[in-house]
């Protein structure tokens, strides 16, 4: 009874920790979605301005103005930007954007085609104010975004790759804002058989375990073995999520010391036999863990 009392001390309704600070969400044995990449490949070395050795140029990333930049959602990414094939577009980081200068050149131009800022136009969620262009050494015009440089890379041949990201530790694809591409610590995805869930910020899908309780105070009932196969989301900051409703979403201190974040109070996890972002194998499981909604309610429980 006195540890139950003084775990209720530290704690404010349905077991928030008052203060408790963001750490990221962790996710146990999830692998990086098909065609994410976050070292270089095998067939060559990154050097240090982020080229790799013995890498031609494919046909899909030529130097072919951009047309109407495009929004892709990646399900390890979130939004990235695109040319109007498709084609994800990278930012390098030891370019600058203020001043905007690329420092890609020569054999790294090979593997790295720089976008030309000629006919480039602004699509759908694409800001165009936050275009503009600079000058290369050889004189040509580059496209830039909010400041970076933009490149198209030679080993996506089709809409939608991403084999660049990460590659040599300096090149990632580029969100609308002209940052690094990435997801919140939470945000919502929207599965075509399931509708809105949440997720983490690996793209993982969140679940809800039915015998876990929220009020008056969050409560794990997923002990031992359990957290093997259905780690804990660590806590996120409010500000690091996206579309989840903010009220009950909070974190709170396990029996056994791990924090865990909660939505609407009730405890959330990931699971172990989800293997890239997007999968739900975790769905329906012994009927009692679900994908959970941005509200927080279980996705396609029984109603009681």
């Amino acid at each position: 009874m006195a540890s139950a009392a003084a775990v209720l001390a530290f704690t404010t309704a349905c077991g928030q920790e008052s203060g408790t600070q963001s750490v990221g969400a962790q996710n146990v044995g999830a692998a990086p979605a098909a065609g994410y990449s976050t070292s270089p490949s095998p067939s060559g070395e990154a050097s240090a301005n982020g080229s790799e050795s013995g890498t031609g140029q494919a046909a899909g990333a030529s130097t072919q103005t951009a047309g109407e930049l495009k929004l892709a959602d990646n399900a390890s990414l979130g939004k990235v930007v695109t040319d109007g094939a498709g084609l994800t577009l990278y930012r390098f980081d030891n370019d600058t954007a203020e001043p905007p200068k690329s420092t890609c050149d020569g054999t790294c131009a090979t593997t790295w085609p720089p976008v030309p800022a000629n006919d480039v136009t602004a699509g759908a969620g694409i800001d165009k104010t936050l275009l503009g262009e600079v000058t290369r050494s050889d004189g040509s015009k580059q496209l830039t975004v909010a400041g970076w440089p933009m490149y198209r890379y030679a080993k996506d041949t089709k809409a939608g790759d991403v084999n660049g990201e990460g590659v040599g530790g300096t090149w990632y694809a580029t969100a609308p804002t002209g940052k690094k591409a990435t997801l919140p610590g939470l945000s919502v995805r929207k599965d075509p058989e399931l509708g809105n869930i949440v997720v983490d910020k690996n793209g993982m899908t969140v679940y809800r375990f039915m015998k876990d309780q929220a009020w008056p105070v969050s409560k794990s009932a997923c002990t031992g073995a359990c957290l093997d196969k259905w780690p804990v989301v660590a806590p996120v900051e409010k500000a690091d999520t996206q579309g989840v409703v903010k009220e009950g979403l909070m974190g709170f201190t396990r029996p056994d010391g791990a924090k865990q974040m909660t939505v609407d109070c009730w405890p959330i996890y990931t699971f172990s036999g989800d293997k890239a972002p997007g999968d739900t194998n975790g769905q329906g499981v012994s009927g009692t863990w679900y994908a959970v909604a941005p509200d927080g309610k279980p996705v396609g429980a029984p109603a009681k």
